[in-house]
């Protein structure tokens, strides 16, 4: 299963809404870096709908929850290749922007280019107001297509990924002889070296239920998801047609060694995000779990620091899993007046000039267009493998709309888990209420 495999709108356009990754603490509810600082009017009006001549410019309107600047050299690119399109570009505030957009959409109007997340890509989709973009399906990975196809048709282009791995001390590492894991048996006995040397192995801020959430689904990913004949089962998951229990359960107690062996301890309960970011940057813990959106302020506490990242393994030698997705997705609205136009900007999306227009102005992430390779920081080196194999994705970008409830369920009981309040089996059991409860309130 080569699915899509790396903040997210905020995990909910709710619904996953998404927004998230950049700036936010933890980011891994979140798709994309929303800017907060300026706002629209909801009354803003659609494109225009007059007929040009061959001599006017077509004008079409994007909306996105991100302020220009974040994309200025894709529209610098459109006005250069397609200089027969005049794009208006209207931000609307993160807070509002499902509404906007929601309540433009259904009067029959809207932005000719939605930016989106998963869960709204899904609700809007089948409420029938995006275009179908399958044409250009397969110039992306799988990883990327799969949380923006509905019923078989794309309904998106995934943008760029965010992405969250191990981070580990360099200095630490070669101190000690060690070297990075290629699987989890070898994190596991990494773990353990370092304890007996008598430095943390690594740092958590289990305060918040997101570390060990996607530290666990980076096993599941590895050991289960990535099966060819589970390659459904997170869509199936969220339509409440099969269960974690019975199907979770061997990878999530080899997970849970992490635990029975000391490495990650209850005192991590009460450690904050901040606190276990300054225990791994001031050398006091050799590993710590994030993404790219951390590292300035691990240089910010120590630019001495020498770091690298891997990623999450499973049983058997390989590229590794890093959880994240794509960081918002681009979608045609099917009634635009100008849907040629727009298809036109789609096109121009999905090719690398298009890729790299954007990835410049949000390095950190990757690309899901095939053949799409741009430079990472040297802090990184340690997942070009990933990347290059598409193995960045997040279970819950295909459980629905309505994934937010189920999420947090999900890292709570991973909380009682670390206190030793819970077992594995009733870990995915709550889960799994939870989310049979929210389908049954949201079908």
């Amino acid at each position: 299963m080569k699915r899509f495999k790396a903040l997210w709108i905020t995990l909910l356009i709710l619904a996953f809404g998404v927004a998230g990754c950049g700036t936010s603490k933890n980011n891994a509810t979140n798709s994309a870096t929303a800017d907060t600082s300026a706002s629209v009017s909801q009354s803003a009006s659609p494109s225009e709908s007059q007929s040009a001549s061959p001599a006017e410019k077509v004008k079409i309107r994007m909306a996105y929850w991100n302020k220009e600047s974040t994309v200025q050299n894709l529209l610098d690119l459109i006005k250069q290749k397609l200089p027969n399109i005049e794009l208006e570009y209207q931000f609307i505030e993160n807070s509002q922007y499902d509404n906007i957009v929601g309540t433009q959409l259904a009067a029959g109007s809207g932005p000719d280019i939605i930016s989106i997340g998963p869960p709204a890509a899904s609700q809007y989709s089948k409420l029938g107001y995006l275009a179908d973009l399958s044409t250009l399906a397969d110039r992306f990975n799988e990883a990327g297509t799969s949380v923006y196809s509905v019923d078989g048709k794309l309904v998106a282009l995934p943008g760029i990924s965010w992405f969250e791995g191990i981070y580990y001390n360099k200095e630490i590492f070669a101190k000690y002889g060690l070297k990075a894991p290629t699987t989890f048996e070898e994190e596991l006995q990494l773990h353990e070296d370092l304890k007996k040397n008598g430095i943390k192995p690594q740092a958590m801020g289990a305060k918040s239920f997101e570390p060990m959430m996607k530290s666990s689904m980076g096993l599941i990913m590895n050991e289960f998801l990535s099966l060819p004949e589970n390659k459904d089962f997170d869509v199936k998951y969220g339509k409440g047609e099969i269960t974690l229990e019975g199907n979770w359960n061997a990878g999530l107690e080899k997970w849970s060694e992490l635990i029975k062996r000391g490495y990650l301890t209850k005192d991590m309960l009460g450690i904050d995000y901040d606190q276990a970011l300054d225990e791994f940057a001031t050398g006091k813990a050799a590993m710590w779990e994030s993404g790219p959106w951390a590292l300035d302020t691990i240089k910010q506490k120590n630019p001495n620091i020498q770091l690298d990242m891997f990623p999450f393994y499973g049983s058997k030698p390989g590229p590794g899993w890093l959880i994240g997705g794509p960081g918002v997705g681009f979608s045609a609205n099917a009634n635009s007046k100008h849907l040629d136009a727009v298809m036109q900007v789609m096109d121009l999306i999905a090719t690398t000039d298009g890729q790299k227009a954007f990835w410049e102005n949000n390095q950190g992430g990757s690309s899901y267009l095939k053949g799409a390779d741009f430079e990472m920081p040297a802090e990184f080196d340690g997942v070009k493998e990933t990347f290059k194999a598409g193995n960045v994705y997040a279970p819950w970008n295909n459980w629905g709309g309505n994934v937010s409830g189920v999420i947090q369920d999900y890292g709570k009981s991973l909380q009682e888990l670390l206190g030793g309040k819970s077992d594995v089996s009733s870990v995915l059991k709550a889960t799994d209420k939870q989310t049979a409860r929210i389908i049954k309130l949201n079908p």
